[in-house]
């Protein structure tokens, strides 16, 4: 015990040993946080190659994000925004009782037991675009569209 009280004692007698603490804290905080942050991360990764979306606002967000991104590139496109319409949310195929039922459930974090997900069809998409008075860049931006969320051209319609 008296060998610890020495000890400290040295310690304190060093010139600003309350700031070398002080930072030597911070640093073991900082590596702890970051540290299990970034394990938290990486798990979900592991788990899906793409961003969890739980609900279906997300889905579409994430849809209309993306999209944005693409058709921004197009030669001749300045601004863009995009819109897109769902027939329904997320349903899931769960097992109950060894059968296989389907539910469509919106917006609900609820995934036991199940199956498969089945991600929502898309109804339509609006594009307004700055640029697109141009018939090419008008084809363009459509091939974009149906390329990218399968659908058919008459789900698209283009704006300038």
């Amino acid at each position: 015990m008296e060998k610890l009280k020495e000890l400290w004692e040295k310690l304190k007698s060093i010139r600003h040993f309350e700031i070398y603490l002080a930072i030597f804290i911070g640093v073991i905080i900082c590596v702890v946080y970051f540290g299990l942050y970034f394990d938290q991360g990486s798990d979900k990764k592991e788990d899906n190659s793409t961003a969890e979306i739980r609900t279906t606002v997300e889905y579409v967000d994430n849809l209309e994000n993306k999209l944005c991104n693409v058709l921004s590139k197009i030669d001749g496109v300045m601004e863009v925004d995009v819109m897109i319409t769902l027939e329904s949310g997320f349903s899931y195929e769960y097992v109950q009782e060894s059968q296989k039922i389907e539910i469509t459930l919106d917006d609900t974090d609820e995934k036991l037991n199940i199956v498969k997900e089945i991600y929502p069809k898309i109804k339509g998409v609006v594009v307004v675009a700055k640029g697109s008075e141009d018939f090419r860049v008008k084809m363009d931006i459509l091939e974009a569209v149906v390329t990218l969320l399968q659908i058919d051209e008459s789900a698209v319609t283009i704006l300038s």
